[in-house]
């Protein structure tokens, strides 16, 4: 068998998927396709990596006869066969691998999510009816799976490698791992062929010298590699982080005189989002620069927090949470990649245990306003219950939905610019 699995499950993911995905999840075209460049060899990869797996095997055969390849974009996201099949090859690492294509595509979290879901299903509806079609067992899966080894990994797109996802120890390769578009020749074309190890491509000087020719070669090919190691280490410095931009969190709300609350607003600036280390009294917690965990601990440290004589000069500034995602059509069920930063207000609370918080939930102008009042609810009364079993329950005076009551973005607006209204938030409160 040389069959390449990728073409199968590409006739799946065509022009009118992407636009229909792009639509869906108020993302551009590009972002969409290139997070299902970054996805597919991935998830690919991680087939072949465990095609002996029963759990895989099973999900492949049972593939066919779900449905899935008729409706990716719908049935794809609570689907058994994918939820098993993605912790059974990418375990713990399915939210670093979201996180990952989420930055390296320039789309949210929670479209990251989709699309992981939905790419998949693709894929594994994709094997499974080849397997159906051609009366593969189980041996043969497997086998076919893992032919795909190669070909998936060195089809990662440049900026990715198997390392970036967590994925470094996939081939069994201890070799560091460079995308193939980092490398560049520096001999002839005529002396070089290209060897695939761990999926990733290099080149490789092959000697047709004499024996006194090769002599040379043992000193001259050590330099060569030398020089291209030196090239790659200084490209890899100087390379500008790929980073996705959104809207500064910490805003100035506009105060509304008959609720003691307030929306809170994007200023207009954007900022790069790349997660760095922010100190918490000697603790690091990642975050963005200027993001909620950022602006919230500095708030704190200034003493502005302490000196604050009441309510009242608390409740005009909002911290709109960067990651936390709820899913499409849920009421109160997580995205993945959310936690991180539940959990990093927890430890902010606990940092601070006489900050007092107060949680809001908001959502687009779209539908009927009893709806979007009770979902908001629900999902800010999510987030307090959760603080509130981890033992901060103290430290939240309220969790109130507002709908769409401070909403911006008229309902005829594209659902990527209705986004904007479509947030959860904190402020601190006395």
């Amino acid at each position: 068998m040389s069959l390449n699995i990728i073409d199968l499950i590409k006739g799946q993911l065509g022009p009118a998927t992407i636009t229909q995905a792009a639509s869906q999840l108020g993302e551009s075209e590009s972002g969409i396709s290139k997070a299902i460049s970054a996805f597919l060899p991935a998830i690919l990869g991680g087939l072949a990596n465990n095609s002996n797996k029963p759990e895989v095997l099973d999900s492949i055969t049972n593939a066919s006869s779900s449905g899935l390849l008729g409706n990716l974009l719908g049935g794809s996201s609570n689907n058994s066969i994918i939820a098993t099949l993605l912790s059974s090859i990418f375990g713990d690492k399915i939210s670093g691998v979201v996180n990952t294509v989420s930055s390296y595509a320039g789309v949210s979290n929670s479209s990251s999510a989709s699309l992981l879901n939905m790419v998949t299903g693709a894929a594994v509806g994709s094997v499974g009816k080849y397997a159906e079609d051609n009366n593969l067992g189980a041996s043969g899966i497997s086998s076919l799976l893992e032919e795909q080894k190669g070909i998936a990994t060195s089809l990662l797109p440049a900026g990715l490698s198997l390392a970036s996802l967590g994925m470094g120890n996939w081939t069994g390769n201890n070799a560091a791992e460079i995308p193939a578009e980092e490398m560049t020749s520096v001999v002839s074309d005529e002396h070089k062929i290209e060897v695939n190890r761990g999926g990733n491509t290099h080149t490789h000087v092959e000697s047709t010298a004499d024996n006194e020719g090769g002599s040379i070669w043992k000193w001259l090919l050590p330099l060569l590699l030398l020089a291209l190691a030196a090239w790659f280490l200084w490209k890899q410095f100087n390379k500008q982080p790929e980073a996705t931009t959104a809207a500064t969190t910490d805003s100035t709300a506009i105060v509304s005189d008959s609720m003691d609350t307030a929306m809170p607003l994007d200023s207009g600036n954007t900022t790069l989002k790349m997660d760095e280390n922010i100190d918490l009294n000697g603790t690091a917690i990642k975050g963005y620069k200027g993001g909620m965990e950022d602006t919230m601990i500095s708030f704190l440290k200034s003493g502005n927090y302490k000196n604050a004589a009441d309510d009242a000069a608390l409740k005009d500034t909002w911290y709109t949470f960067d990651k936390v995602n709820f899913k499409m059509g849920s009421g109160s069920e997580l995205e993945d990649g959310s936690q991180v930063q539940m959990d990093n207000l927890l430890a902010i609370l606990k940092a601070y245990p006489d900050a007092k918080i107060k949680i809001g939930g908001y959502t687009d102008k779209v539908g009927d306003e009893a709806t979007n009042v009770k979902l908001s609810k629900e999902r800010a009364d999510y987030i307090k219950k959760w603080l509130s079993d981890k033992g901060a329950a103290a430290q939240i005076m309220a969790a109130e939905g507002y709908g769409s009551k401070f909403s911006t973005i008229a309902a005829t607006a594209t659902n990527e610019e209705r986004a904007v209204d479509r947030k959860m938030a904190v402020r601190f409160a006395k």
